[in-house]
């Protein structure tokens, strides 16, 4: 394990409370049960497990772990940031049965904790991309895996689509969709992009035609080996397809389907919290902490 990984919350469970507490309840203990803020007291005693508290306004117990993708879990809280933090930086994933192997839990837990944490890392209600007049989004779409109940055929057509944004010095978003017609993609640009955005995509024909909506399209010729052309390129979003198609082939090496859009939003999320940026591996394990909380999953409903 790294130096990081000698820290106290990750080795002793009322550290990892502490660790965890400071987290999420910057200002104090908040009721999951009620939203309360004062009439809270911490529960002691040999008999208490750790981490209780008290809301005496609803007058029921929670942890700091209640209403997180934590919750219902029988696995110590120690383990649980280890997992975090080993997937938050590793830059092209960590498999379930690394994580199993370290943990020192059964393979079905590894499985689980690690899909846990990608909802975990999946970020709602992001602010709009690009803007300022120009500021620079690139656009593309990769092709991966195979889709559930399609016959392999020749070409893309039995593959899943990704459609990503990338915005220069900033953040990715991937999606899954159907497919890479207008109707598909047409819907998630616009909900993401800025209009004083300047669009940067390859010579794809379903991209023709952005510059009427956006403050200008500029697309690179890949079957005329044209990578950049001025400011114009998708070298940026094409560097985020090199590290994602190797965290997926080389790392997790089969995906279904159902799961893609978490494993999406794992990659979106260590490279919108890169260390170009200024984040490093702790800073990017304490934003995915963050993302914890309304966010449960059961084993059902990951359709296992």
């Amino acid at each position: 394990m790294s130096a990081v990984l000698d820290a106290a919350h990750f080795h002793d469970e009322n550290a990892a409370y502490a660790y965890l507490e400071a987290r999420i309840w910057p200002n104090g203990p908040v009721c999951p049960h009620c939203g309360g803020v004062d009439r809270i007291g911490k529960l002691g005693g040999k008999s208490t497990r750790i981490g209780v508290y008290k809301c005496y306004q609803c007058r029921k117990p929670f942890r700091a772990t209640v209403g997180t993708v934590f919750e219902a879990s029988h696995i110590p809280l120690r383990l649980w940031l280890q997992a975090v933090h080993l997937m938050a930086s590793s830059k092209k994933g960590i498999s379930s049965n690394q994580l199993h192997r370290v943990l020192g839990v059964t393979l079905k837990s590894a499985w689980f904790m690690s899909h846990r944490i990608r909802a975990a890392m999946q970020v709602l209600g992001m602010p709009m991309m690009g803007g300022g007049d120009g500021g620079a989004v690139e656009i593309d779409e990769t092709y991966i895996g195979r889709k559930e109940g399609v016959p392999k055929s020749r070409g893309s057509a039995h593959k899943n689509t990704v459609l990503t944004l990338v915005e220069r010095g900033g953040s990715a978003r991937s999606y899954h969709v159907d497919s890479t017609s207008l109707a598909d993609i047409m819907p998630i640009i616009n909900a993401n992009i800025k209009r004083d955005s300047a669009i940067m995509t390859d010579e794809a024909s379903w991209y023709r035609g952005l510059g009427a909506t956006f403050h200008s399209h500029g697309a690179v010729n890949h079957s005329a080996y044209e990578w950049t052309r001025g400011e114009i390129s998708t070298n940026a979003v094409e560097g985020f397809y090199s590290i994602f198609k190797r965290g997926m082939k080389g790392v997790y090496q089969h995906c279904a389907e159902k799961h893609l859009h978490r494993y999406l939003a794992e990659f979106d999320f260590r490279y919108s919290n890169r260390v170009r940026l200024g984040i490093d591996d702790v800073a990017r394990a304490d934003r995915a902490l963050q993302g914890i909380v309304g966010k449960r999953l059961t084993y059902r409903q990951t359709g296992h």
